[in-house]
Formats: structure tokens, sequence, C-alpha cells
């Protein structure tokens, strides 16, 4: 796992040296090596510079150090990720054993690019995010894996004369070169979601390279049209069976046990993390290392089950407990660590620094039971939710409006300075969604009201229900069932946009590497081949998975209500944060840099602070990590 960062076009002395900045600047995605490789450059005073970041993983020596440069035929890759299936694809390429200089799979990647060149991505089964430099034919190959697992974002300098890329956000920044604009559509669905909807960013002129996309960069033209060749799978035939699902679990896991460096498994005694670390038990030979966070507030501490389940396994199991304490000590490391604003994604960075402290270098996550299996109650609520708006169609919208306000007083109580902002406060923003799934899906994990948002940014570029791309969804899922459907959206939305794309930035702070088994595009292929009942039923329950992974555990070890893996920040928003949050929520000059209203916020702050119903502490959270990671990187709205 890697950094890597570049240029295509004009790359004159100015441009090398803001590659080198960004080069630097990644270093703690990969501190153990680096590299940088400038090509020749033609009369047009265009060219190539690619730069990486090691962080070894697979063949440590220097055989694997990049950017991998073949002599003969002028062609480089620098290339962050793993491709686990590198062995058999070494014997596909059809080379002799001694023509191979090293043993890991950034080689196999280089010379599958060179002889199957656009599609090579297809034969690859792994995380990965990487920049080939055909010499021949004087472009550039950028390449992301099917799911979106590692990040590659760019942008265009110079009067679009140069093209640069790199693995984060703040990378391209540190060139010196992309105005720290912040951009008025990522601002919406930032506070629609929480996060900033891809391809935007929250800087304006940087995206980011769909999922499963790969684009071809001439030099001497470096305009960047990214083409698919992978897609989230719709609801074709349905010909999978069990047998095929515990088959493609089964080799992931055992495919992501490769490793030459220090291996263990995120543990939190949930169905998922269960699942995942059952399954590299039976791939192991060796003790598997498990690891959980603990805390001192007991109605968050979930610790017990997870050390139950790592009995019944036989890990090597460790409990770390994460003080109130420690957690503000460390708060400005792991705000730091985020590569965009977004109200998640501190709870990863505090369980990686736990686990890279702990001595390793790789970890197993359970990431994807829920979105895969049916484990959210949105797969029965918002199917629900839309039925009943759809029937309520028929009613004027003034009537469906006052409904709706009574239905919240009567569950939520009187409600605040901020009217709850969580399901009953939404729900004339359901009624009005008509029952359609995906306005209702997106109103259902919105962080806000329309009419907060309304409220909070006055300034805003209003983005239909929080997606740039609202009627692409609506057009995938049309001829899917509803289960099918949210699953479709919470893989694309809830795991593509914001949980992998916190997961990477947040891990890689502290040079972990986090691999996600449960994502491999085999196991999401095959689980999208099974009816409905089969996949899905019991609803919440994720019995398939259960059976699948976890046959050989006492089941009453799960036998408990969903929560996730939550920390006591709501718990100490309250108490030893309060200070720093209220300068920042009080900070009338911050609010309004980044397009936001201060009375607003200061509002919702205040609505917190005195427990007002429906205002949980993603609500302010999401307002603080905004405004943080603003205020770090010196990014405004235009004026």
């Amino acid at each position: 796992m890697c950094g890597i960062a570049g240029a295509i076009g004009l790359c004159g002395h100015e441009i090398e040296c803001a590659v080198k900045r960004m080069k630097e600047s990644l270093v703690h995605r990969g501190p153990d090596d680096q590299g940088l490789f400038k090509s020749e450059i033609n009369t047009e005073g265009q060219g190539v510079i690619l730069a990486h970041q090691r962080l070894s993983i697979l063949d440590v020596s220097s055989a694997a150090a990049q950017p991998m440069h073949d002599l003969h035929t002028g062609d480089v890759l620098s290339y962050n990720g793993e491709v686990y299936n590198f062995a058999q694809l070494r014997e596909s390429l059809g080379r002799e054993p001694s023509r191979w200089q090293s043993t890991g799979d950034t080689e196999v990647v280089f010379k599958a690019m060179q002889q199957w060149e656009a599609s090579a991505p297809s034969h690859f089964n792994g995380m990965f995010a990487f920049a080939y430099y055909e010499s021949s034919k004087q472009h550039v190959y950028l390449v992301r894996d099917r799911l979106g697992i590692k990040p590659l974002y760019y942008a265009h300098v110079d009067d679009g004369k140069t093209l640069l890329f790199a693995s984060e956000v703040r990378a391209l920044l540190a060139s010196n070169l992309i105005a720290r604009t912040l951009d008025p559509v990522s601002l919406s669905t930032y506070l629609w979601n929480g996060f900033v909807v891809g391809p935007n960013t929250i800087v304006k002129d940087i995206k980011l390279l769909p999922a499963g996309s790969l684009a071809t960069v001439q030099i001497d033209d470096p305009k960047i049209v990214p083409t698919s060749y992978w897609e989230l799978p719709d609801q074709g035939d349905r010909t999978s069976k069990p047998s095929d699902v515990q088959d493609a679990l089964n080799e992931s896991v055992e495919k992501r046990m490769c490793s030459d460096v220090p291996l263990g498994v995120f543990l939190s005694g949930g169905v998922d993390s269960s699942a995942v670390t059952a399954m590299a038990v039976k791939a192991s030979e060796a003790p598997v290392s498990t690891f959980n966070i603990a805390f001192e507030e007991t109605n968050c501490d979930e610790s017990a089950y997870a050390e139950a389940v790592a009995k019944s396994l036989g890990t090597d199991h460790s409990r770390i407990v994460l003080t109130e304490t420690v957690f503000a000590q460390q708060l400005e490391s792991a705000m730091a660590s985020l590569d965009q604003p977004t109200f998640d994604g501190i709870n990863t960075y505090f369980v990686s620094r736990a686990v890279r402290e702990a001595g390793l270098t790789v970890a197993l996550a359970g990431t994807g039971g829920d979105e895969l299996f049916g484990g959210y109650t949105s797969f029965a609520e918002v199917p629900r939710a839309a039925a009943v708006s759809k029937r309520l169609g028929v009613l004027p919208g003034s009537l469906s409006k006052k409904l709706a306000r009574s239905l919240m007083r009567i569950k939520s109580g009187k409600p605040g300075v901020v009217p709850p902002q969580t399901r009953w406060g939404k729900l004339s923003d359901v009624f009005e969604g008509g029952g359609d799934l995906v306005a209702t899906f997106q109103i259902s994990y919105a962080l806000y009201t329309m009419d907060f948002i309304a409220q909070l940014s006055h300034r805003q570029t209003v983005v239909e229900y929080g997606l740039n791309d609202l009627e692409q969804w609506r057009e995938k899922t049309r001829n899917s069932s509803n289960l099918f459907s949210v699953s479709t959206l919470e893989l694309a939305q809830f795991i593509g946009q914001r949980l992998l794309r916190d997961t990477d930035s947040t891990s890689m702070a502290v040079s972990l590497e986090v691999r996600v088994p449960l994502l491999d595009h085999n196991v999401v292929e095959m689980v999208a081949g099974l009816n409905d009942e089969t996949r899905f039923s019991p609803l919440g329950r994720k019995q398939m998975l259960r059976d699948l992974a976890l046959s050989d555990l006492d089941p009453s070890i799960f036998e408990r209500p969903k929560s996730g893996f939550v920390m006591p920040i709501d718990q100490w928003c309250r108490r030893s944060l309060s200070n720093m949050m209220t300068e920042v929520f009080e900070d009338e000059d911050l609010c309004r840099s980044v397009g936001l209203e201060p009375r607003a916020v200061r509002a919702i702050w205040r609505a917190f602070c005195e427990g007002s119903p429906g205002i949980y502490w993603s609500r302010v959270w999401a307002i603080f990590s905004l405004m943080w990671w603003c205020r770090l990187h010196h990014v405004e709205l235009a004026s």
C-alpha cells in the first residue's frame, strides 16, 4: 500500500517541484521508500512525471521499488494497492520464472499492463489505483479498482495543459498550483450527506476518478474522460447458490491473508467482523491476531462480545481501551488524517492507530456485510416509508406537512431551538418524496431536514436529494426489487462514497493497510445472483452470512440489538471537547467563509448542548468537521 502522484503534459521545472511537494506530502502513506521518474521531454515541453511513496507489504526488497521502470521499452508504473490474484496472473502472463525480477504483485501489474493494456484491470482482483505510462504510445493509463477502495484524484493546471494526479486531495493542494476554493456543489452534497459525493471533491478544481474506471491520458493533450470497466451488478439472472457464495468468501479471505509483514483482524464482536475472523482462522496455519477497541463508557463498550468470539475461535486477542482523555489528546491528529471533511472517519483513525502501534502493518475488516446481506434497518424502513409516501401523495401539500408536524410532536415531544433532524423530523421530506425509492433512501440518511439545510446555507447550490447523479441511480434501480435496490444504494453511497474513502485516508495516515474481503468483486457479484429470500431473510439478521461463516460459534453471542461500532462521542462532545467545539461554532467569520449561516450553526450547537430531541452528535460533528478541515487547509468559498 502506497501513495502515488504525478503530472502529464507540460512538465517544466515548476511542475516537477510541485510533484515533489505532492510526493513528500504522502510520506505517511509510504514511509518505507520513495521514488521519482521523469520522462524525456519533447520539443513542446511535454512529458510525464511519476512519484511514489512505498509501504512495503509484499516483496519488501528493492526489486519491487517504484516507480517501476522497464529500461527496454521505457514503460513506467506507479501503483498503490494490492492485487491478490497476482500468483495466478503471473502464470497467465506466460513468462519464464527466471525472467521475473521480484516476487510481489507490482511487477505482475506492470507486465499485465504491458501485455493486455486497457483490458488488464478486468483481470485484477484487489484494491488499486495506479498510473501506467506507455512510452511507445505517449499516453498514461489512470486506473481505479472496481469498488473504489483506493482513491485517485486529479486536477488540471496551466490552462489545462498539465494534469496533476495523486492519492489524496491534500497532496494536490500541496502542489501549491490549485486554488483552495470550496466547491458550492460539494457543499450542497456535504450538508445533505455528511460527506462529499464524487466525482466532485470539497475543492472546486479537484475531481475523483470514479470507481471501476480507466482513463487514457495523452501527453500532448491531457484531457481526462473516464470509461467504466465494471459497475455494481444489476438484478439479472438469479443463478447463485449459497455454496457459490461460500466458496467466493473463503477464497477472498484466503487471498487477503497473504502478507510479508504482520497482519491482524479488526474484531468488534458483530456478525461481519466475526465472520471474517472465523474464515481467517480457517485459512491460516498460524494463530490469528485480533484487536478490539473498548471504552470506559459501558453503554458503548461491546468488547465482551469480541472477547467471546476471540475465545471461541482461539485468536491471539488484544483489547485496547480508548479513554476520553486519550481521544481529546489525539483529536487534532485524528482530524488531520481526514482527506476531506466527513462526519465519520475518526473512529477508523483511532482503531487503525491502536493496531499500528501494536506492531501490525495489515488489518482485515468486516466492511460490507450489512450492505450485502440486509443488516441495516434501511432495508425494511426505506421501502415502507416510500410506500406510505406514495399513498399520501394524493393529499394536498399543506395537509401532509401538518400531518408530519403532528406525528413529529407525538413521537419526539416538544422541539427545542432546532426541530428534530432525525426520523420523525424528516417525515415532511419523506411525504414530499412521492414514493420514489432513491429519494426516500437519501432522505433517510440525510443529516438535516430540507428546511434546516436552507437555514444553514442560503448561498448553496441546491443538489436534489444530495446526489449529483440522482437520475442515474433511479435508472440503475428501476427494474430491481426494493431490497436489491437498497443494497445497491448502500454499496454505492454509504460504502463507496463515504466508508471506503474515510477508511483509506485515516488508516493510511498511520501507515496501516486495511483489507476488506467481503467487498471482493467476485463476492459482490455472487451475492447479487442470489434470490432475495435466500440473501436477505429474515431482514436484519444476516442469516446467510451467519450460516456460511459462523455455524461453529454459539449463536447466542450475536443475539443482541444491532449497534455497530460507536464511540461515546456524544458524551465527549458535551464534556472534554465542549470548549474546542464552542470556539469553532461561534467563529462567525469561519462560518461565512465556508458558506454557513452563523445563526443556524450556533442554534444547532445550542440545541445539541441542551439535549433537544432529534439532535444527535453527528448533526454537530459534520459542521465541526467541515469548518475544522477548511480552516486547517485554508479552503474557502469564492467571494
